[in-house]
């Protein structure tokens, strides 16, 4: 599986059969280091409604024949717009031709920038293989990431940090503590100024407690 990192929480899934997009924020993304005209991809899966996740999962997801993977509420909006989209809820798992998809609990708001509700945030689990990826989506930390660690071998783990939203340091170390994953990102930190966190302070202290952190930039790619 290699992963790469499109800035803010955009990540892409390859798994040399199928590309998955989570969270594809280009529109407005400073970050971004891709164009809308040149992503390619299979499935699309959005964390939760807000601009900066559900980004420009339309658009791709039109322009690529791509099935949207999503909350209940996320694929009916998708659905309603032409969109193929396949409907799933938190903490139920589903089969795709990829791999597995497990939908995890994450404690943030949601709604589309339209207004229209959105169902509840979630974190999603890829496994493809004996490989598995987390991606915590915008949350806070909550006690039964624990659960994650004791019941999945993470191997990497995509955790916010950038404060005001979503975890900020201490607290994304604290998510560490729990999941046990083998390598973990920070993610959703400086785009904007009220999210500006700093990750080296979060790398010295993830490596304080034993474990393999990663400061990834706009095209950067972790192979897992």
């Amino acid at each position: 599986m290699k992963i790469k990192f499109h800035g803010h929480a955009f990540v892409e899934v390859n798994t040399g059969k199928h590309i998955i997009l989570i969270d594809p924020f280009i529109t407005g993304n400073p970050d971004c280091d891709v164009k809308l005209e040149d992503v390619k991809c299979d499935f699309i899966i959005p964390t939760h409604g807000h601009g900066d996740n559900f980004g420009d999962t339309i658009e791709l997801a039109k322009r690529n024949n791509a099935t949207v993977i999503g909350m209940f509420e996320v694929a009916n909006y998708c659905g309603a717009q032409g969109v193929t989209a396949h409907p799933m809820n938190t903490g139920g798992g589903y089969n795709f031709p990829f791999g597995r998809v497990k939908l995890t609990t994450a404690h943030h708001s949601s709604s589309f920038p339209d207004g229209t509700y959105a169902g509840d945030a979630h974190g999603v689990l890829i496994t493809v293989g004996d490989k598995t990826f987390y991606q915590a989506g915008d949350t806070g930390l909550f006690y039964d990431m624990k659960l994650l660690g004791e019941m999945y071998k993470i191997d990497a783990a995509f955790l916010p940090i950038g404060d005001d939203f979503t975890m900020g340091v201490d607290d994304a170390v604290k998510a560490v503590e729990f999941i046990q994953p083998r390598i973990v990102v920070p993610v959703h930190y400086n785009t904007f100024d009220i999210i500006k966190s700093d990750a080296n302070d979060f790398k010295r202290k993830v490596e304080s407690i034993g474990k393999k952190c990663v400061i990834m930039k706009a095209g950067d790619v972790l192979e897992i």
